[in-house]
């Protein structure tokens, strides 16, 4: 299963949603990011930030979802509601959910402030990730309509 991460940036919350969730997941599962106008570099910060967590970042850069190397069974857009953003719709044929989730790289003010964000973003992808791993993915896989049902509510978790 082939799980696509989306923004529209892709240089930090895909980002950091594709290695934590190849960092997690077990054998037979492999996430990927894009973006709809991709910033050309990941963002330092959410590098740091995986470093920190022990989270490899190698081979991972920032790329259009022009350029996708295999096409995802599910598409998961992360976008956040800060300052209107808006998400970029994958048009493909696939199963899509959203858990947004506000970029920390628009955030401004003290050090501890941004570095908060950053921790904050990444909790809140973490924990997501960590409930659709405890999915029972084989059993789901045959219902796409329940497996729509528990992705949108692993959205709603904070």
């Amino acid at each position: 299963m082939k799980v696509l991460f989306l923004c529209t940036g892709n240089s930090c919350r895909s980002v950091l949603s594709e290695a934590t969730f190849n960092h997690l997941a077990p054998a037979g599962l492999k996430a990927i990011s894009a973006g709809s106008q991709p910033a050309g570099r990941l963002h330092p910060r959410a590098v740091e930030l995986l470093h920190s967590k022990g989270i490899s970042t190698e081979g991972y850069y920032s790329k259009s979802w022009n350029d996708l190397p295999v096409t995802p069974d599910i598409v998961i857009t992360v976008c956040g509601s800060a300052a209107g953003e808006t998400c970029p719709a994958y048009l493909r044929p696939v199963l899509r959910a959203h858990w947004g989730v506000d970029d920390p790289s628009h955030v401004v003010g003290m050090e501890e402030e941004i570095t908060a964000a950053f921790e904050e973003a990444y909790r809140i992808i973490r924990k997501r990730i960590e409930a659709f791993l405890a999915l029972p993915l084989a059993q789901l896989a045959g219902d796409k309509a329940k497996l729509k049902t528990e992705l949108e509510r692993i959205g709603s978790l904070s």
